[in-house]
């Protein structure tokens, strides 16, 4: 954590500005502050490894900063909720270096059925949306004039989107889980400042301090949905941009629905900044045909009553409200690889991909990837070698353009 972090956090409960404690548990070279303690006029929150932990359940938790003092390799572990099998892991992995991957990471941190989910993220329709739509809004600056921050967001997937069309300006990623963080900061989007904080609670930055708001298929797992949405006008201001990607309708039923919305509702959250509910079946139909993204519509409830999931945007700037240009199939500021979701079979001539997903429930929640991914594919040796060396041209463009092949950050597999 930069020590200029405290520019922009207070507490959640209080609002108070933070300061840093200078006892036994600091841990820093110059800026940079790797163990700490932020305290207010209410609470103190540890800084586990770089990331501050501002979470109710750390506030005043005397004998966690006693521990992060004495031994902040067992703060760690606390943190990321390793039993002592996982803590072994954990220390063989680290102990690799740059060899350990975000794939091996998962297994350790997530090796249940969620792991495939994050994994496969990249190809995964709900993510091509999202990054579809922050592409095209993102084109406008006025996105970009302060910070972005992307909430709720997991172990940093759109995050990383963020961090490349944000231009140099700093990108957050706030969320509960403190090993999504971790990893995020590691691997999936090394740029961004992480802050692990609970979207259910005031959230710990101050009035203002961001341009752009994100929250992906994330809002309708949280119950104080109000407080959220306030929370993100807050943030943003009257001249800022909330975009909410893959939120459930409570018209239609969804794999893992949580606690959806009827569009009304959604778009009644966020009322006071002119929020408009689109059709995310229609972006994902702008992204397979590279079409323009239409977001000059405003949607009725009864037009968007069908749509399993929508997204909104709530801005009061003139002019986001318009057709954009299709943006692009995907980022290029990692390495080129094979999707995973395909198993690859290699013979002397090349190689043949087949569409392999991890479970037959993953396939039905994601059938709609069948659209843009082809069942088999046969590759001469010399595109599987031009595709890894990253020389995407011709041919190699097509398999980037159906998400074949994946801009995947470095060390993801």
């Amino acid at each position: 954590m930069r020590l200029n972090l405290l520019d922009i956090l207070q507490c959640p409960y209080c609002g108070g500005s933070f300061a840093l404690d200078e006892g036994a548990s600091l841990r820093r070279s110059g800026d940079e502050v790797f163990t700490g303690v932020l305290r207010c006029q209410c609470a103190s929150y540890p800084i586990v490894d770089g990331i501050p932990v501002v979470m109710a359940a750390y506030s005043g938790d005397t004998a966690f900063q006693k521990l992060l003092a004495d031994n902040p390799e067992q703060a760690l572990f606390a943190a990321l909720e390793l039993d002592e099998a996982r803590q072994a892991e954990f220390r063989q992995f680290l102990a690799r270096g740059d060899a350990g991957s975000y794939r091996d990471w998962i297994e350790i941190f997530s090796p249940g059925d969620e792991g495939p989910y994050f994994v496969h993220r990249f190809a995964n329709p709900t993510y091509l949306v999202g990054q579809a739509i922050l592409r095209a809004v993102g084109g406008d600056r006025r996105c970009f004039t302060r910070r972005a921050i992307d909430l709720a967001g997991g172990s940093g997937h759109l995050t990383r989107a963020l961090c490349e069309i944000a231009g140099g300006a700093e990108v957050f990623l706030a969320e509960t889980n403190f090993w999504k963080l971790w990893i995020a900061r590691r691997i999936t989007a090394p740029e961004c400042v992480p802050v692990c904080c609970d979207a259910e609670a005031p959230l710990p930055f101050k009035r203002g301090g961001f341009s752009l708001a994100l929250c992906s298929d994330a809002f309708h797992y949280i119950w104080s949905k109000r407080q959220f949405a306030c929370e993100m006008m807050r943030m943003t201001g009257d001249d800022g941009v909330i975009v909410v990607n893959h939120a459930h309708n409570a018209l239609r039923e969804n794999y893992s629905a949580g606690l959806p919305l009827a569009p009304q509702w959604w778009r009644n959250l966020l009322a006071d900044y002119g929020a408009r509910a689109f059709k995310e079946s229609e972006v994902l139909d702008s992204v397979v045909e590279h079409c323009a993204i239409d977001l000059s519509r405003d949607y009725s409830d009864g037009e968007l009553a069908g749509e399993k999931a929508l997204f909104l945007i709530a801005t009061r700037l003139r002019g986001i409200f318009r057709a954009y240009d299709y943006p692009g199939a995907q980022l290029t500021s990692g390495v080129w690889r094979v999707n995973p979701l395909y198993e690859i079979e290699r013979s002397a001539d090349g190689a043949v991909l087949r569409l392999q997903f991890p479970s037959p429930s993953y396939e039905d929640e994601y059938k709609a990837s069948k659209r843009y991914l082809p069942e088999r594919l046969e590759l001469t040796k010399e595109t599987i070698r031009n595709l890894e060396a990253g020389e995407l041209s011709g041919e190699l463009r097509e398999l980037a353009d159906r998400y074949v092949a994946l801009n995947l950050p470095k060390g993801y597999l």
